[in-house]
């Protein structure tokens, strides 16, 4: 619809009148002082003044206002039990926000202190990130070495009660203090699980949540593994420092890397935009768009690789969410790293904490987070390169077999001693937590694949110098 636009001749002593009229309605343009002062003075010179009436389509509906002021008065007047203006027009602000999507939301003074925790890395409760799916609370990943994760909640899991309490008609927020409380006591989860034909139940015992962002170590001789719990503030500090250990106990750069973001639930996105420009030479992590101009922001690598010719392989599954879509995003965009695995959550929005006085906010979604080839993570994730679902592996004949070198009397083989010692330390390897578990062992496999043709193609190479 056209903006309308009226031009008016009338007399001082009715445009008086109409210019306090006018300025009682709301939307229209006549909220600068200035600009108000112009018009009114036009009008009482007697002059001819232009005014531009609003967009009818950008202004409130009269008609749903009508409709919030009476339902507003009839909750005062009849609800069973008195309700303050306050809280009425509170539990209104934390509706019109919990309706747009999962993640936008009304943050209370609590609230706030609860944001500030998650993002430094301490706080109390089961230790599971949470989303809202069809009115029940949805477990996007438990947190490693956290009470729910140890009791067995996994990703994916459907909560319908808390203790008694059905979570049906929750918000998020309710059901998260439900779940908050004090360390040591048992909190009764009832949940559907995928594969399962009757809801089950677990208990967890509340803890205070210490989360360590980073863990690492060698999974064979050569071969790093780094594990990626949560993106937070210090984690891409911490990213470097790992993998400086990790070469330093090899005593050389690495053979292959894993980076393990399997129930990686996000956190802080410029913690992955800066453990993706440690892998990244140049170019575009990535960028967000949204309505206003500060929700359309760019994120770029500054040249230099640190694990430059080291091959990634990087695990992900339907928890990996957010931030941990971000660096698989852009490192399989680069084609830095092969991604495997499952296919990601797909939470790829942006929310932006805007403070409304010292202590209410709302958080609310501005803006997606895009690739660097455009791919828009939002409800589709990321898919792996390879495919891997998890599996328990058991082996068919375990048993040791009978070969020359246990004959008595047997030829010395020029490399028996050194062969016997790579028997020994497979036996040590075989229950070691690559092999238990069959995406980290695809992983190690695919690197030691890779490895062996770079090797050939660097040979073939020097005898075509030569």
């Amino acid at each position: 619809m056209k903006r309308v636009t009226g031009k008016l001749q009338i007399s001082q002593l009715r445009s008086l009148t109409l210019a306090t009229c006018l300025f009682t309605l709301p939307g229209l343009a006549l909220a600068q002082d200035a600009q108000s002062r112009d018009i009114i003075e036009g009008i009482q010179d007697g002059e001819r003044v232009e005014l531009k009436l609003p967009d009818p389509e950008e202004q409130l509906p009269l008609e749903d206002l009508r409709k919030f002021t009476e339902v507003f008065a009839r909750i005062k007047d009849a609800y069973v039990e008195e309700v303050s203006d306050s809280e009425l027009l509170e539990s209104a602000i934390k509706g019109m926000l919990s309706d747009l999507d999962p993640h936008s939301t009304y943050l209370a003074p609590k609230d706030y202190e609860e944001l500030e925790e998650s993002t430094s890395g301490e706080f109390g409760g089961l230790g599971i990130e949470v989303g809202m799916e069809n009115g029940f609370v949805k477990v996007i990943s438990p947190i490693d070495d956290t009470p729910a994760q140890k009791a067995g909640v996994q990703a994916g899991d459907l909560i319908i009660k808390l203790d008694e309490k059905p979570v049906k008609g929750m918000s998020l927020e309710e059901a998260v203090n439900l779940m908050r409380g004090k360390p040591g006591s048992v909190l009764t989860l009832t949940i559907m699980r995928e594969g399962e034909t009757a809801p089950i139940e677990i208990d967890v015992t509340r803890d205070i949540i210490k989360v360590t962002s980073i863990k690492s170590r060698m999974i064979e001789n050569g071969y790093g593994y780094v594990r990626i719990t949560q993106f937070q503030a210090e984690t891409g500090k911490q990213f470097l420092k790992a993998l400086n250990v990790l070469e330093d106990e090899h005593g050389s750069d690495l053979d292959g890397l894993v980076i393990d973001l399997r129930n990686n639930p996000g956190g802080v996105l410029q913690a992955a935009v800066e453990t993706a420009d440690a892998l990244i030479d140049e170019g575009l992590i990535v960028y967000t768009e949204g309505r206003i101009q500060s929700s359309r922001l760019r994120f770029s690598a500054k040249p230099g690789d640190v694990m430059a010719d080291t091959p990634i392989v990087v695990l992900i599954n339907g928890g990996s969410a957010s931030a941990s879509e971000i660096l698989a995003g852009a490192l399989q965009d680069h084609e830095r790293a092969v991604i495997m695995g499952t296919q990601s959550f797909g939470k790829g929005s942006v929310q932006t904490v805007i403070p409304l006085d010292e202590t209410h906010a709302i958080k609310m979604t501005t803006a997606r987070y895009f690739t660097p080839d455009g791919r828009s993570i939002q409800a589709t994730g990321i898919k792996p390169d390879i495919e891997v679902r998890p599996a328990e592996l058991t082996e068919l004949d375990s048993r040791p077999f009978f070969t020359e070198a246990d004959l008595t009397g047997h030829l010395t083989g020029e490399n028996e001693e050194k062969a016997k010692e790579q028997r020994e330390q497979q036996a040590e390897t075989e229950q070691s937590a690559a092999n238990r578990d069959y995406q980290l062992r695809s992983a190690l496999n695919l690197l030691k694949g890779m490895r062996i043709l770079n090797r050939k193609d660097d040979s073939g190479q020097q005898g075509k110098d030569q």
